[in-house]
């Protein structure tokens, strides 16, 4: 039996995308069982990319077939989804969804930036595009499509953003890399603060006001007085 084909008995009637760890891991465990057939043995120890082989193979066959659905995967899980051309009817079927408003314009321009750039700080965002983002990643948070990933190495160290995998759900992506190229937004230059530095090297780092109180009190040799010249003498009157 081919592998594609429990793939595909195995998505069709999941209740969920699947993931291709959670597929092997199905796969593993019908060989392991005590029970388990002679026709699931062969599939016990597949590795990811045969799984990703599979699948994409799979993928291709429903694309070629031209059916009313196809293979899609969305944030590196798997899953069967109709064509957008039934929509109408589908609508019908399950009932008109509330969705969440659309994204403003400001909202997209930022989380271009975020996703191209990151993880990236807010200051960073907002050297880009020019303006304060206070209240658009506020949106961006608050929708669940970006986070906050890490803090950066730099003085203060300002919180660092990056998408989620609800980003990638929301505009249909399967990963990052399926990004569309945008090479002028990478070419543009951020201005980085610098790196924490410390009162001497090989200590903790310390706040900018103890850093300027350690220099203060830092003895200095004063340097010899330059020798002055003798003052002229005044001519006889």
């Amino acid at each position: 039996m081919e592998l594609k084909f429990i793939l595909e008995s195995l998505l069709f009637s999941a209740q969920k995308p699947m993931s291709v760890k959670e597929l092997r891991d199905i796969l593993a465990g019908a060989a392991n069982a005590e029970d388990a057939e002679e026709i699931a043995k062969p599939f016990k120890k597949l590795n990811d990319d045969d799984v990703t082989a599979a699948l994409e193979e799979l993928a291709r066959d429903h694309e070629t077939a031209g059916r009313s659905y196809r293979l899609a995967c969305v944030a590196g899980a798997w899953q069967f989804v109709t064509q957008p051309e039934f929509s109408p009817w589908l609508r019908v079927l399950v009932g008109a969804k509330i969705r969440p408003s659309r994204l403003s314009p400001a909202a997209l321009e930022t989380l271009a930036i975020i996703s191209y750039r990151q993880p990236v700080t807010r200051a960073e965002v907002e050297q880009v595009r020019g303006v304060n983002v206070d209240g658009t990643m506020q949106t961006l948070l608050e929708r669940g499509l970006v986070e906050q990933s890490g803090r950066a190495e730099v003085v203060g160290r300002p919180a660092l953003y990056s998408t989620t995998p609800m980003f990638l759900e929301y505009f249909g992506l399967r990963g990052l890399e399926d990004l569309p190229a945008a090479d002028e937004l990478r070419r543009i230059k951020i201005e980085r603060p610098l790196a924490p530095v410390t009162v001497e090297v090989g200590l903790a780092t310390h706040p900018p006001e103890q850093l300027q109180l350690a220099e203060e009190s830092r003895p200095t040799t004063e340097a010899p007085a330059a020798p002055q010249p003798p003052e002229a003498t005044p001519p006889p009157s």
